[in-house]
C-alpha cells in the first residue's frame, strides 16, 4: 500500500453534485470546476495529481441500471490500463451506492488498485453538508494507503464494497457493515473468466421477497419475465412456504430450465443455513443455493457478474458458493 500518484475522480451524479431545479434537487454537470475551486480554497487538504471523468448524463442513483455499472467498470479499467491511474474515487448517489459497490467488487476482481466509492446525504455547498468531508476524507484515506479492492467510504468509515448496506436515509452515518455470519470456503484463485479484464453483458435478474400469503401464480409471473437468476429473500435462516407444493414444483421446474436460484436471509444480521429447518431443506432440494451471510446487494451483484461473464448455471452456482473477495467470510 503506497501513496497515490495519479487518481481518477469518476463522477456519476448523485446528491453530492445535485443542484436545485423547479422539481427539486436534480443531478447536474460541472462538478469538476466545483471540486477544483474547493481544492484551491483548502490547499491544506492532501490531494494527489488527479484527472476527472464524468459519465453522461449524471444520474440520480435511483435510476441506476446494469449498463451504468458496466460503464463504470469500463472507465475504471481504462484509467488503470491506459492512463496509468493507481487509484479511483467514484462519486455516486446514496440510494444505490451499496449496490454499485457490490457489483463493482465482482466486476473488478483482480484489479491491482483501490477503488473507493463515496457520495453525500446533502449536496456540496449546502449548509451543513457532508459532501466535502466525505470526498476529501476518502482522498486522505487513499493517501494513507489502501489495499487493492473495492470499498465504500462514508462518514469517516472505510467499508468493504461487498458487505456494506444503507441503513438510514436521514443521517450522515447512513452506511455500515452489519455483523452477519459469513460462511463458505474461499476460492483458491480467481478464474480467468471472472478477471476484471473480461467484459460483461447485461443479465435479466429478479428478486423475490417471501411474505406470508405469497402465491405460486405471483412467482410464476416473475419467472415468466425471462430472468436467468432469481434471488429469493427467505425468512430467518433460509425458510419459506413448505406446504405449498405448487410453489416448490415451480421452483424445481425453473431450476431444471437453467434458472439460477439463490437464497439470502431477510434478517439484516441473518444467514442462510438450509438444514436447520425442514422448510429450508425443501427449498434447497428445489434447487436453491445458499448465499450464506451475503447481503442482498452482494448476492445480486455477484449473480450479475457471474452470469454476465457467460458462465453456465452449474458454473454460476459453483462460484456463487465460494468466497471471491471477502463477501462470504471475514
Amino acid at each position: 500500500m503506497t501513496a497515490v500518484r495519479k487518481l481518477l475522480v469518476l463522477y456519476t451524479g448523485g446528491t453530492i453534485g445535485m443542484q436545485m431545479s423547479a422539481a427539486g434537487l436534480a443531478p447536474a454537470s460541472g462538478f469538476e470546476a466545483r471540486l477544483r475551486a474547493e481544492q484551491a480554497a483548502h490547499p491544506e487538504r492532501p490531494f494527489p495529481h488527479w484527472t476527472f471523468r464524468e459519465l453522461s448524463p449524471p444520474l440520480d442513483s435511483a435510476n441506476m441500471r446494469q449498463d451504468n455499472w458496466l460503464a463504470m467498470r469500463d472507465a475504471i479499467v481504462a484509467a488503470v490500463q491506459t492512463d496509468g491511474c493507481d487509484a479511483v474515487l467514484l462519486l455516486h448517489g446514496t440510494d444505490t451506492l451499496a449496490y454499485s459497490a457490490a457489483a463493482l467488487s465482482f466486476l473488478l476482481l483482480g484489479l491491482p488498485v483501490p477503488v473507493l466509492l463515496t457520495g453525500s446525504m446533502l449536496p456540496a455547498g449546502a449548509e451543513g453538508s457532508d459532501a466535502w468531508d466525505n470526498l476529501f476524507g476518502a482522498v486522505a484515506r487513499l493517501e494513507r494507503g489502501v489495499a487493492a479492492g473495492v470499498y465504500l467510504y462514508f462518514a469517516g468509515a472505510l467499508l468493504h464494497g461487498a458487505r456494506a448496506s444503507k441503513l438510514r436515509s436521514d443521517a450522515f452515518d447512513a452506511f455500515a457493515e452489519l455483523p452477519r455470519e459469513r460462511q463458505g470456503a474461499r476460492a483458491e484463485g480467481i478464474p480467468a473468466s471472472l478477471d476484471y479484464r473480461v467484459r460483461r453483458q447485461p443479465v435479466e435478474l429478479a428478486v423475490l421477497p417471501l411474505f406470508p400469503g405469497i402465491r405460486a401464480a405471483q412467482v410464476e409471473a416473475l419467472l415468466a419475465s425471462g430472468a436467468r437468476a432469481l434471488l429469493v429473500e427467505c425468512y430467518g435462516s433460509g425458510t419459506g412456504p413448505s406446504d405449498d407444493a405448487e410453489l416448490l414444483a415451480m421452483l424445481r421446474d425453473a431450476h431444471a430450465r437453467g434458472v439460477v436460484l439463490a437464497a439470502v436471509s431477510q434478517c439484516c444480521q441473518g444467514h442462510v443455513a438450509f438444514d436447520v429447518y425442514a422448510a429450508g431443506s425443501l427449498l434447497r432440494d428445489a434447487g436453491l443455493v445458499s448465499a450464506g451471510g451475503m447481503t442482498r446487494e452482494a448476492a445480486l451483484g455477484k449473480l450479475f457478474a457471474l452470469l454476465g461473464a457467460g458462465l453456465s448455471q452449474a458454473e454460476t452456482e459453483q462460484w456463487f458458493a465460494l468466497d471471491l473477495c471477502g463477501e462470504r467470510v471475514d
